[in-house]
């Protein structure tokens, strides 16, 4: 096997990890793509001989420059009209959904809370607790010492328990359930049974990015939301259009279509029963993501 053979057999082997490392990194699939493709350019470069775990290696290469690539999108997305939601991500279907930690790991959910700690913090929190590489690899990564580390992790791991829901873990049962309740009760403008599905202060973020309408600030409030839903229901019954469930990031998802034309994702986070926050997608950039499944890994 020639050396460029040998360089692209090992990335390929490792492409789903590393893609899903990048993509909680940076909350986008466009962008883990490029991240990926620099990495590959850099990584051809390298003497193998020189490698002795090649799943060490190559994760350190994409962690840097997902760092690199996420200091970048920070500084762009202060100018970004309306709210920043991370890229839904749609999974093929024989992914590892068994996997509870990976599951909740890319859940929409879990991906805006990693959005509150740093670039390194979220960077150090992703390989420790998700992909539980050592600390002397994740300082590598990051280019900070092992001391840092422990302490980012440490840090990281309390910002984020802290913050995530304690209703704990939903089973996909009751997510499907829920979902297709909502579906229901919004389809036929049934008032009464969507508030009993929302909990007090649901939320509904909604990302257009300017391109398209949306809310460009959460509406907070199980009626406030609900009446929302209703008015997008309506405003949605034209002759073309429809609603239908999918799977992204290892949850239903309502994508809703204008003809052939995907118009917008919604995504679920449902505690203790009641759906919490909707989280909609509608910037047209951010679904083209969409058009085809995904492989994660860890």
């Amino acid at each position: 096997m020639s050396g460029t053979d040998e360089h692209a057999e090992r990335f390929t082997v490792l492409r789903p990890l590393l893609f899903t490392i990048v993509y909680e990194i940076l909350g986008s699939a466009t962008e883990s793509d490029d991240v990926l493709q620099d990495s590959y350019l850099r990584w051809a470069a390298v003497d193998l001989a020189t490698v002795r775990d090649t799943r060490s290696y190559l994760a350190r290469l994409v962690t840097r420059q997902a760092l690199n690539a996420l200091r970048a999108s920070t500084r762009r997305r202060e100018d970004y009209v309306g709210s920043w939601l991370p890229e839904p991500l749609l999974l093929a279907e024989d992914d590892a959904s068994a996997d509870v930690v990976l599951a909740e790991s890319v859940s929409m959910a879990m991906l805006v809370l990693l959005e509150t700690l740093t670039p390194d913090e979220r960077a150090v929190f992703v390989l420790r607790e998700v992909f539980g590489f050592d600390y002397d690899e994740i300082a590598s990564a990051v280019g900070r010492s092992v001391v840092t580390v422990r302490q980012m992790a440490h840090r990281a791991r309390g910002h984020v328990q802290a913050r995530r829901r304690r209703f704990g873990p939903v089973d996909a049962g009751t997510t499907t359930r829920v979902t297709e309740q909502f579906m229901a009760a919004a389809a036929t403008g049934d008032m009464a049974g969507l508030l009993a599905l929302l909990a007090p202060d649901a939320t509904w973020t909604a990302d257009g990015g300017g391109k398209v309408t949306a809310a460009r600030r959460p509406v907070v409030g199980a009626r406030n939301v609900a009446a929302l839903v209703m008015e997008l229901f309506r405003a949605g019954r034209v002759p073309g259009s429809r609603v239908e469930m999918i799977t992204c990031n290892h949850a239903p998802a309502l994508a809703a279509y204008d003809g052939d034309r995907l118009a917008g994702v919604c995504l679920l986070e449902i505690g203790d029963g009641k759906i919490t926050h909707f989280y909609v997608v509608r910037n047209p950039d951010k679904l083209l993501a969409l058009t085809a499944p995904r492989r994660i890994s860890r």
